[in-house]
């Protein structure tokens, strides 16, 4: 998990992007999309992510992106590569307990949860503003993400390779004003798998 922070110079932003710029510039959910290896696809709602998503932690992720600070919200880069970690269809409704349950979540309260079974096997959470912290919401997501299946761990230089071919789609119609810092970080992740 530490290790994805240090992959590349991508810029997770504030809700969901038609296409990343230069510097990455997606959501948390669009990022980890291109992490497991599927095409870009803008993420507005959770539902439209691939199956092997999980439901309940990625509406948390997109919370968490969507209400964090620019500075907070690359904290979220080290969960890219774990929200392909979907599972059966009660552990999935253990994460949503546990998110509801951490945060205090509940209908009738400021953040209310609407917690629906839908016919996949997931669970959908809609979920309104809440005021709790960034790192409190950081540790519901760990706690979540310990509940049932593990994402299968992406050899961090698939994960580059992936991000590379999205960004490099992104420069050929913008600036390439990461390339340098870009080629920074390729030096030294080969120089770590070298040591």
């Amino acid at each position: 998990m530490h290790s994805f922070e240090h992959l590349l110079n991508w810029k997770l932003k504030k809700g969901s992007h038609r296409f990343p710029g230069p510097d990455g510039g997606t959501c948390i959910n669009e990022a980890a999309v291109i992490a497991a290896g599927f095409p870009y696809q803008s993420v507005r709602q959770i539902e439209t992510m691939p199956a092997c998503f999980s439901r309940p932690i990625c509406r948390l992720a997109m919370w968490l992106n969507d209400e964090a600070t620019d500075e907070e919200r690359q904290r979220l880069l080290p969960f890219v590569t774990r929200l392909a970690c979907a599972d059966t269809r009660e552990v999935e409704q253990q994460r949503a307990a546990h998110i509801n349950q951490a945060l205090g979540w509940s209908e009738r309260e400021a953040f209310s949860l609407a917690v629906n079974v839908v016919p996949s096997g997931g669970v959908v959470i809609a979920a309104e503003r809440v005021t709790w912290s960034f790192d409190q919401g950081l540790e519901v997501l760990e706690g979540a993400l310990a509940i049932g299946r593990q994402a299968e761990p992406f050899p961090a230089h698939e994960v580059q390779t992936r991000l590379e071919a999205v960004r490099g789609k992104a420069k050929a119609s913008g600036p390439a004003s990461a390339a340098p810092l870009l080629a920074k970080v390729k030096h030294w992740l080969l120089a770590k798998e070298t040591a």
